[in-house]
């Protein structure tokens, strides 16, 4: 395999590996592949998990997830304690 990586992107790897955090930058590059088809993989299960809930309920529209972040919003618990007010 021939790979072009952005040159930011080598010089992380190769600080990963400078700081002892893994053993070479293919082992740091194996770690971010793996990263990725896992989370490939889980959206193909939420992919799914929608076109079945939607196939039974009928889509999802865009009225309803607005009312669901609405809902999500109000039953939040903040645990980090209200953010300063910035300097304008």
């Amino acid at each position: 395999m021939t790979v072009t990586v952005d040159p930011d992107l080598a010089e992380a790897g190769e600080a990963a590996v400078a700081a002892g955090r893994v053993g070479s930058v293919s082992e740091w590059v194996n770690i971010a592949l793996a990263d990725q088809a896992r989370r490939d993989a889980q959206l193909a299960l939420l992919a799914a998990a929608v076109s079945d809930y939607e196939r039974e309920f009928g889509e999802i529209t865009a009225d309803e997830i607005v009312a669901q972040q609405r809902a999500d919003r109000e039953r939040a618990v903040i645990v980090r304690g209200p953010r300063p007010a910035r300097v304008s």
